[in-house]
């Protein structure tokens, strides 16, 4: 593809520019039919998923089924999306990757299960890089997903697929999952509200509880600060998380005023990019004329941090690479695993005496970060979502040569693997544009179990600066 395009798919049509909540609100009125709104999403996939390249499986003959009689719940006939590293019965569940055979899934996932009691349909499953290891839904052998508010840039990633599928309107709301930043990262790069809840929120992953330190959440990107509202009340309503104070349906801001910390640099010494670090300090400006108080604070850790997060992510790389028969699918082809998997495969062999302290390090985090809140005695943390602005497709594509691929990728998303470390809720929000008139997201950190803070103070922000539409 030549030349730089936004593309959206909204038009006159059931789903218009409605968000879930909306979408939803409609149908129970009889406004518009459900059958009328999962065709109009189909419609406008098939117009845009060429170029976008979002779905790597299509299921619209059974979500126009479904429609004729769609699950009660909060989002009841609205159309979504399953993520690649989701099982949907019925559907294949390949991580992104060749090496994994096409075999359906024989039974939806618990969390598939906790997203469908909130009345969703899906049409389908969303792109993602390989094993979602890359913070770009970029291939060696296959089109990248594109960013739909300029094609020629990425759309992020690892939930790269859903976020451009919400964010070019062709869905409302879609799952979205974060190991590293997955979930805020593409809502970062397409201009969307990224959730990543606390630890056990929502069901976790298939294969969390295999995992010496779970660091993947499930959850939603949406256009909207109520769809994520409502979605988490939802999926509160069908599970409610044990140990956790409940969040209910939280529809407003608070009158509370808030102590904000506010780090610009990460861990790492990587200096954040001026357009990132001017637009957050104007967030924290923008805060501050809300009556909150900014303070500057020092990140919570250091770089061993990022050293250790770096080791624990090639582990699950050599886990992925070397025993995916079993923690994969079988029939497992290692051969057709892409450079990134094999680099960072490698990468843990020759450091594999590292393990067992990066293990130890990560699960201190917790302790630190809870800390660092008593110690600053602040409410939230506010940070860039990420290290630099969105890059160009290609500069965090597989075909890169390593070491440098990798440089990049651990500047760029320099800023949200803390969160999944430690086990605490993070938003990011859609609160700024680049100069060339892409997304910029503006990141908040809160202590375990606070989501209701997170959703409140983005309430507020949400109306003292309407976020970006791509169809303006």
């Amino acid at each position: 593809m030549s030349g730089s395009t936004r593309i959206h798919a909204f038009t006159d049509d059931a789903l218009g520019d409605l968000d879930a909540v909306g979408v939803a609100a409609s149908i129970r009125s009889g406004e518009i039919g459900a059958r009328e709104v999962i065709e109009a999403a189909i419609a406008r996939a098939e117009r845009i998923d060429p170029v976008l390249n979002t779905l790597v499986v299509r299921d619209f003959e059974r979500a126009i089924d479904q429609s004729s009689s769609p699950r009660p719940g909060v989002f009841s006939g609205v159309p979504s999306v399953i993520k690649d590293n989701t099982d949907l019965a019925g559907l294949p569940t390949r991580q992104g990757s060749e090496a994994v055979p096409p075999r359906p899934a024989v039974a939806d996932a618990e969390f598939t299960t906790q997203l469908l009691s909130t009345g969703v349909i899906p049409i389908g499953k969303s792109t993602m890089p390989e094993f979602g290891f890359n913070a770009s839904t970029e291939f060696e052998n296959l089109p990248p997903t594109r960013n739909p508010w300029n094609t020629d840039y990425s759309a992020g990633a690892s939930s790269g697929g859903s976020a451009a599928l919400v964010a070019s309107g062709v869905l409302p709301i879609a799952h979205a999952n974060d190991g590293g930043g997955s979930i805020r990262i593409p809502a970062a790069a397409c201009g969307l509200v990224g959730l990543k809840p606390t630890r056990g929120r929502v069901a976790d992953a298939a294969d969390a509880a295999k995992m010496p330190v779970n660091i993947i959440s499930n959850g939603v990107v949406s256009r909207t600060v109520r769809d994520t509202a409502h979605f988490m009340a939802g999926a509160e309503a069908h599970r409610a998380a044990s140990g956790l104070p409940r969040i209910g349906l939280v529809e407003s801001a608070s009158e509370r005023r808030l102590r904000v910390g506010l780090v610009l640099d990460n861990e790492t010494g990587n200096r954040t990019d001026d357009e990132t670090r001017a637009a957050v300090q104007d967030v924290a400006i923008l805060l501050e004329k809300l009556g909150h108080t900014v303070v500057e604070v020092t990140p919570p850790v250091t770089q061993r941090f990022a050293n250790d997060f770096i080791h624990y992510w090639a582990l699950l790389a050599f886990s992925s690479h070397h025993f995916g028969n079993r923690v994969m699918a079988r029939g497992f082809d290692k051969s057709r695993t892409d450079s990134l998997t094999r680099y960072l495969a490698g990468r843990f062999v020759r450091q594999a005496w590292r393990t067992p302290m990066a293990i130890r390090g990560l699960k201190r985090s917790e302790g630190v970060y809870r800390q660092a809140f008593a110690d600053n005695c602040v409410d939230l943390v506010l940070t860039p979502t990420l290290g630099h602005t969105t890059p160009r497709l290609g500069h965090l594509s597989p075909a890169v040569e390593f070491p440098e691929m990798f440089e990049r990728l651990v500047r760029y998303a320099a800023f949200t693997p803390l969160n999944n470390a430690t086990g605490a809720p993070a938003i990011s929000l859609p609160l700024a544009r680049t100069s060339e008139g892409l997304p910029l997201g503006a990141h908040l950190m809160a202590l375990h179990g606070d989501e209701r803070t997170l959703l409140e103070i983005a309430y507020e922000l949400e109306d003292a600066r309407p976020f970006a539409r791509i169809q303006d």
